[in-house]
């Protein structure tokens, strides 16, 4: 009897290929209160870190699971059980000098960003990190793009951690890794999966009609990925490396909201309006022109339902979008970024993964869009409306750390939680030696809408 066969859907797989040359790792930057986290003698808690985290693990499969290659005329890749797992690879004290300030918090971060997952273990990791001002810790948390996209990685997270400051432990329930498929189970599988996608191919030439129609109904949106204007040529268009540098931006969700809902916007217009004003600065410092210059934007669009508990895997579209970089009021350029998503969301959209069914066509698409120049990736996400807690110590502050790809060397991520909004943005170093001077014009801009952020932009190795 074939036992469930959980294959690696295209865009997980795109993932899986793109992280070859472009390491795709979703990450979170966490500031917690450090309470509850430490003993009477000051030492840090990590046996109970451990095993809160290890009780919430049936909660998500994908974190005891690994990928497995089948051979040749099997199939593609699946996921599978590990055969050997333990918390302790995965949920890590990483000690900060003591006094660490945030820039060189930052830097820790992006040195442990670059550490290589081993395909052998689950594709996550948790870095514990004791020793900021005040007794607060830091968590870095990272997992490959494979196992979800940012919506789901959100709600992974979240179900980790607690809701109330006071929880009693839970017990870790026992587990057993399931054996992997055998041979057989895998080769069956494959050969149904070929005769149900012949199926859908002889069901679409049967009906022209029908067909004929749903490509119509996509094609605006397939068009804007594909075959729209590209953007300008900037000195922005250039392909990732592997070095990156991060920066901080703190503002309050209800102030970002008002703003956006005075210009008939939302709060992922706002979070584009001031990634074009940084962009503005970039540009403008580096003597380049911006009155007749685009650039262009991917936005993620999220095909989840809305519903309580983890998610996994990707399903999402993406929407891109042209940000003029020329001179204009603030309020007007928010209103005029607000009109151009607002016509591009009514568009149709599916998820990527129709898109790019097969090797061949992954690269295509992957050709296809660095020729189109999207410069930029953001993507917004809601988080919980209320604190969370781990063993006691309250969640602070959460950013997001956005994975670059192709000639995309800019990302901007924000998350709303707990009343924040506040943005983690991500450059490829070489290609954005002047971040500070992006935060500065996105901060900037921010004000100028306003918005008033928290505190001073945090650059890596610097504060604004």
């Amino acid at each position: 009897m074939i036992t469930s066969i959980d294959r690696l859907t295209a865009l997980d797989q795109l993932m899986l290929g793109a992280s070859k040359r472009w390491p795709q790792d979703i990450g979170a930057l966490a500031i917690l209160d450090g309470a509850g986290l430490h003993d009477p003698s000051g030492g840090l808690r990590i046996d109970a870190v451990r095993q809160a985290i290890a009780a919430r693990l049936h909660l998500v499969p994908r974190f005891r699971q690994v990928i497995h290659a089948p051979r040749r005329g099997h199939g593609g890749p699946l996921w599978v059980d590990a055969a050997d797992f333990d918390v302790r690879d995965h949920v890590v004290v990483r000690p900060l000098p003591p006094e660490t300030d945030e820039p060189c918090l930052l830097a820790v971060t992006e040195e442990l960003r670059r550490e290589p997952f081993d395909p052998s273990h689950p594709l996550w990791k948790m870095w514990i990190l004791p020793g900021l001002p005040d007794g607060r810790v830091a968590m870095f948390v990272k997992l490959h793009h494979a196992i979800a996209d940012g919506m789901a990685a959100m709600t992974t997270l979240a179900t980790l951690l607690d809701t109330h400051p006071v929880t009693p432990p839970e017990p870790v329930l026992p587990w057993t890794p399931t054996p992997p498929p055998s041979d057989r189970d895998l080769f069956v599988d494959s050969l149904r999966r070929r005769l149900r996608a012949a199926g859908r191919a002889v069901s679409t030439l049967t009906r022209p009609g029908a067909t004929l129609r749903h490509a119509r109904t996509a094609w605006p949106a397939i068009r804007e990925l594909l075959a729209e204007e590209p953007g300008s040529r900037t000195s922005l268009d250039r392909m990732v490396g592997p070095r990156r540098s991060l920066a901080l931006i703190r503002t309050d969700l209800d102030e970002v909201r008002g703003v956006a809902h005075a210009r008939d916007a939302t709060v992922n217009d706002v979070l584009l309006a001031l990634t074009a004003g940084g962009l503005r600065s970039v540009l403008h410092a580096r003597g380049e022109p911006v009155e007749d210059t685009t650039v262009r934007t991917y936005v993620p669009i999220s095909l989840r339902p809305r519903r309580s508990g983890p998610h996994q895997g990707n399903l999402i579209a993406q929407m891109a979008v042209p940000l003029p970089m020329r001179e204009s009021d603030p309020t007007d350029e928010l209103r005029h970024i607000a009109a151009e998503t607002a016509a591009r969301k009514a568009r149709v959209r599916t998820s990527l993964g129709t898109l790019i069914r097969g090797r061949f066509a992954r690269r295509l698409l992957l050709v296809a869009v660095m020729r189109q120049r999207v410069n930029v990736t953001t993507a917004s996400i809601p988080g919980p409306t209320s604190p969370l807690y781990l063993c006691g110590a309250r969640l602070l502050e959460v950013f997001p750390v956005l994975p670059l790809i192709a000639n995309q060397p800019l990302g901007v991520g924000a998350l709303s939680y707990a009343g924040q909004f506040n943005l983690g943005v991500v450059v490829d170093s070489d290609v954005f030696p002047d971040l500070a001077v992006f935060v500065a014009g996105a901060w900037e801009e921010l004000q100028t809408l306003g918005v008033s952020p928290h505190a001073m932009p945090t650059v890596e190795g610097r504060t604004r």
